[in-house]
């Protein structure tokens, strides 16, 4: 279908949230992905469409999805994407994916999240907010330094537990530092035995997730994965 590009809202360094009128209501689950297809000019071998997360909210008017562009290699369509005006028409797919909040609502849930990885998680909390739904969520949001998070106000007010951690933080920093382990998660009370584990980043941190944990007692059918290729552990 197609939408309208509404506005851009930078959140973070190098990291913008782009909100779009789609032709017609648009219904999805928190959580879920659509394709974007841009007019790229000269594009790449990346080619002119690219899978993004939804990070709105499925109770907002419009629908969003927030990227980081890379300084220092960015594509034609990343700069097409972060060139665009008000005003300017794209084409999106009706959204998909099982990333989603289980429908049982008393299942405990810990949410990993590596940099970009946080935006699937960004629309459920922000869905939770907006419908008033209390679950049991333990958030970890990791990233290099400060000033690459976004939606800290959203999760330090949000009814959840939240950590963020930080590779190179500030001096004033009193979070947790360093790298999240999986070690710290499989510690976690009920997490063999009750929780599901949400895991969301680039592909190497997922995959190392997924793997550790089932070997520290985590059962695979507690562990929902989220990768977003393209990027490493080094640029989260």
């Amino acid at each position: 279908m197609q939408a309208t590009f509404v506005r851009g809202v930078n959140e973070a360094r190098n990291i913008t949230t782009f909100w779009f009128r789609p032709e017609k209501p648009i219904s999805y689950i928190a959580g879920q992905f659509t394709e974007i297809r841009l007019p790229v000019e000269q594009p790449d071998n990346r080619g002119d469409k690219r899978w993004f997360t939804l990070s709105s909210s499925p109770a907002d008017e419009l629908i969003s999805i927030t990227t980081r562009l890379d300084p220092h290699r960015p594509s034609a369509f990343k700069q097409a994407l972060f060139a665009l005006q008000p005003g300017a028409k794209l084409t999106l797919a009706e959204p998909m994916g099982d990333f989603v909040l289980p429908k049982k609502k008393d299942i405990p849930l810990v949410f990993i999240a590596g940099g970009i990885g946080i935006t699937p998680i960004h629309s459920m909390v922000k869905w939770l907010i907006d419908t008033g739904e209390q679950r049991d969520i333990h958030l970890f949001y990791a990233a290099n330094a400060l000033e690459d998070m976004v939606f800290l106000d959203l999760f330090e007010n949000a009814p959840i537990t939240f950590e963020p951690i930080l590779s190179n933080p500030p001096k004033d920093w009193k979070g947790r530092t360093g790298r999240l382990t999986s070690d710290v998660i499989a510690g976690l009370p009920g997490v063999k035995d009750k929780a599901l584990v949400y895991i969301s980043g680039p592909e190497p941190m997922v995959e190392t997730f997924h793997k550790e944990l089932q070997t520290k007692g985590v059962a695979q059918h507690r562990l929902v994965m989220d990768y977003f290729p393209g990027y490493t552990e080094e640029n989260i």
